[in-house]
C-alpha cells in the first residue's frame, strides 16, 4: 500500500485549490452548466495544477500548509487502512462481534473518511444521492462490515488515488462514489453498532 500513499501525496497536487493561482489558469467552475463541462473543467483545472504546482508565488506559510495537509492525509489514509486490517482480522476470528470495537472502528474511519474527502476536493458531483444504506441488524453486522472492507479496497486501489497523474474522469467519479458510500456506510454501522450494543 506504499504505492497507494504516495498515490495520496501527490492527489493532493490535483486536489487542493493552488494557493495564488497565476493569471491565465482556467477559469472558475460555473455551477449552472451542465455537469459533463463541469467534469471536464474540474479536470482541466487539475492538471493544470500539477503542472504549475510549485510555480506559484505563494510565501513560506503556504508551503507549511501544503505540506501539514499532504501529512494529516497521508495519516488519514494509514489509519483508514489500518482499522481496515482490524476489521478484517475480526471478520476472520471465529469470536463474536465486539460491538464496542467495531463502533469505535467506524466512527475513526467516518472521521478520516470525510477528511480525506474534504482535503482531495472528492466531494460527489452535484445531485449525486448514492446507495441507501439500511438500518443494520445483528445477522447482517458481519457483512456489512465486509462490505465496507471492500468499499475501502476500491476506493484505495481506484487509479485516480494510486497513480494521480492519469487522469481519467471516470474513474475520478468512481473514487467520489466510493468515498461517500464508505463514509455512508461507515456512519450507518456505528449507529447500528451502537444500538445493538445496549440491548
Amino acid at each position: 500500500m506504499s504505492r497507494c500513499i504516495t498515490g495520496v501525496a501527490l492527489m493532493l497536487f490535483f486536489a487542493v485549490p493552488v494557493l495564488a493561482q497565476k493569471p491565465g489558469g482556467p477559469p472558475p467552475v460555473d455551477r449552472r452548466v451542465n455537469t459533463d463541462r463541469i467534469r471536464q473543467q474540474d479536470m482541466s483545472q487539475r492538471e493544470w495544477q500539477l503542472r504549475n504546482f510549485g510555480n506559484e508565488p505563494g510565501g513560506p506559510a503556504d508551503r507549511r500548509r501544503l505540506e501539514a495537509l499532504m501529512a494529516q492525509t497521508e495519516e488519514d489514509f494509514n489509519r483508514i487502512l489500518t482499522l481496515h486490517n482490524e476489521i478484517a482480522r475480526a471478520l476472520s476470528s471465529n469470536n463474536a462481534l465486539d460491538y464496542r470495537f467495531v463502533s469505535d472502528a467506524t466512527t475513526e474511519i467516518k472521521k478520516r473518511a470525510t477528511r480525506v474527502q474534504s482535503s482531495l476536493k472528492l466531494a460527489p458531483e452535484e445531485g449525486y444521492t448514492g446507495e441507501k444504506v439500511d438500518e443494520i441488524g445483528d445477522p447482517q453486522m458481519k457483512d456489512a462490515l465486509v462490505k465496507l472492507c471492500k468499499q475501502i479496497r476500491s476506493f484505495v486501489t481506484n487509479p485516480s488515488i494510486e497513480n494521480p497523474n492519469t487522469v481519467d474522469a471516470q474513474q475520478l467519479t468512481k473514487a467520489r462514489h466510493d468515498l461517500d458510500a464508505l463514509i455512508q456506510l461507515s456512519g450507518q454501522i456505528k449507529k447500528d453498532a451502537d444500538r445493538i450494543k445496549k440491548n
